[in-house]
């Protein structure tokens, strides 16, 4: 049996653990870099950011806020972009600035793209020196998995959602009928008729259409047109 929705981890708290853990397991598969940040985005327009360490975390957000920097160019050319040492390099001037100041003076950023999340890994070095050897090995297959995941944990909860919605669906489906029933028998009108009363009903009062159901059934057909009318509004 599926688990109910509502005993799911909350959908922002499994991504923020996913991120963190991605982040983590990157520095200890690449003993080179000194950290690393990971960010996620699902197509909005805010994308999360984890760094193992707080110095990172403000080299993730200039470059996310002023477009420029080894993460958009990145998820712009679909393929890592390294930096062996930026103290040489004349890309990024803001971005390359901030990394110096904090002491960072090689990095590499890799980028995935699964099913709309775009997913970027970035590992920083304290000593020049490529580090792109690094996104292809251990910390490239990490973060392969981390995507896939995440697509995967996306996937099953809009499954449980609509296995929700199926449910209520079929919760609401036999009062529909029985409340459908009793205006054909009172209203002397067909099936499509009836439940198109019902719908109208529903639309009017912006009421779900189980609950206007539910009224029609415990009137229990006494009164039905004027219970029908005081229901449906002035409008009717």
């Amino acid at each position: 049996m599926l688990p109910e929705p509502e005993r799911q981890e909350p959908e922002t708290t499994s991504i923020a653990r996913r991120l963190s853990l991605l982040a983590e397991q990157s520095v200890r598969c690449a003993p080179a870099c000194c950290g690393a940040v990971a960010t996620i985005t699902d197509g909005g327009p805010e994308r999360r950011v984890t760094a193992t360490h707080p110095d990172l975390a403000p080299l993730a957000s200039v470059q996310l806020a002023c477009g420029d920097g080894p993460i958009p160019s990145a998820l712009d050319a679909g393929e890592p972009v390294d930096t062996e040492d930026l103290l040489t390099e004349d890309r990024w001037p803001g971005y390359r600035a901030l990394a110096l100041e904090s002491g960072v003076r090689s990095c590499v950023t890799l980028p995935f793209r699964r099913s709309g999340i775009e997913v970027t890994v970035s590992l920083y070095g304290y000593r020049p020196g490529s580090l792109e050897h690094l996104v292809r090995g251990p910390v490239g297959i990490l973060a392969e998995q981390a995507t896939t995941g995440l697509v995967r944990d996306r996937r099953y909860r809009a499954a449980l959602a609509e296995v929700e919605h199926l449910e209520t669906a079929l919760r609401s489906r036999p009062v529909i009928d029985q409340a459908s029933g009793i205006v054909m028998h009172v209203l002397a009108c067909e099936a499509d008729e009836a439940f198109g009363i019902l719908r109208t009903i529903s639309q009017r009062t912006n009421r779900k259409l189980a609950d206007v159901a539910e009224a029609v059934v415990r009137a229990k057909g006494r009164g039905l047109e004027s219970e029908l009318s005081a229901l449906a509004g002035p409008d009717n």
